[in-house]
């Protein structure tokens, strides 16, 4: 999620009370196992031989503040960031959290740690006694935020240019966090396995086209061909894009547009991918007879995902997470 399609993803995570709570107690344990997360994971930790001894840095942050990184730090918060920090092996003290809701599908690295609210207030971060503070979008430091932030911990701010392509945020937060080496193979390994997915569906499925479906609040998204897990699904996969998806995405604003039900009829994919954040409350949506006119969805090609998977975040864990998940449901 990405920019503007962040910001409405945390809104609408936020406000969807039951089902999120329903989705975080039912534990996906297909979708969230650290067995998914080995791709990102396996490296995480150099030889005794090559790591060098972590020193203080001076780094200049994507707002330009010169930042003194502490040589090891113990106690970061990076909200919002944690897929990162588990990729590299590192346990944050606090994580990211919605009123009724947590990254589930990392907690398979970060059960036992405490929760913070996504709006990070200064009490609660003070309370945390952080020695590290990692913060993605210029908007978490806005009206003069940073200087409060500052005063607390040192604080590297990514910046939207960084934090809008999980890749650059990445090797970012690995220089910051002095585990570049780490973070590259992290990245190597996963566009290996990439690479290796894209071969398996280009022989199971040619030019069949996939869309990424997210139903909340009894609306329903659809995710954008360049954003979020749809650059999972068509720059990484290769599937082919259905043409209702290039429309809406060549107008789109975020990372998933809201999609009217008139519009699904038109739907051209020969596989749906579903996020439904509405099965805790009945999904009503999916009875409908639009709905169930679509031709994947006639076919049985439709392959459903709780909101608490990986398929509405993005970072190294959650996209190697999605290509299980695709590999799973489309190479038989």
């Amino acid at each position: 999620m990405f920019g503007k399609g962040k910001k409405l993803v945390v809104v609408l995570l936020s406000v969807m009370s039951l089902s999120l709570m329903l989705a975080a107690c039912g534990g996906n344990k297909e979708n969230n196992g650290n067995a998914n997360n080995a791709a990102a994971t396996e490296s995480a930790s150099p030889s005794p031989e090559t790591a060098a001894a972590p020193t203080e840095q001076k780094l200049t942050d994507g707002m330009g503040h010169e930042v003194t990184i502490p040589a090891n730090p113990q106690r970061i918060i990076a909200s919002y960031l944690e897929d990162y920090l588990v990729a590299l092996g590192v346990k944050p003290v606090a994580q990211w959290s919605v009123p009724n809701g947590i990254q589930d599908y990392l907690q398979g690295d970060l059960k036992d740690i405490p929760t913070i609210s996504y709006d990070l207030p200064f009490e609660a971060v003070t309370s945390f006694t952080p020695d590290l503070l990692i913060l993605g979008s210029n908007s978490t430091v806005d009206g003069g935020k940073y200087d409060q932030y500052a005063k607390i911990a040192p604080t590297f701010v990514l910046g939207d240019e960084v934090n809008s392509d999980w890749r650059k945020a990445l090797l970012k937060i690995g220089e910051v966090l002095q585990k570049k080496d780490q973070a590259q193979k992290v990245l190597d390994d996963y566009d290996a396995k990439a690479a290796d997915a894209k071969t398996k569906l280009q022989a199971a499925i040619p030019d069949q086209s996939v869309a990424a479906i997210w139903l909340v609040a009894n609306k329903f998204y659809v995710v954008s061909d360049k954003l979020s897990s749809g650059a999972v699904l068509y720059n990484d996969l290769g599937l082919k894009v259905p043409n209702v998806v290039k429309e809406i995405s060549a107008t789109g604003t975020g990372s998933w547009n809201e999609i009217s039900l008139e519009k699904l009829a038109d739907l051209d994919a020969d596989h749906l991918i579903l996020i439904n954040s509405d099965k805790g409350t009945g999904a009503e949506a999916l009875k409908d007879p639009i709905w169930q006119s679509i031709p994947a969805v006639k076919n049985g090609h439709v392959y459903e995902y709780e909101g608490a998977s990986s398929w509405l975040y993005y970072g190294p864990v959650a996209s190697s997470q999605m290509i299980d998940n695709v590999l799973k449901d489309l190479v038989k």
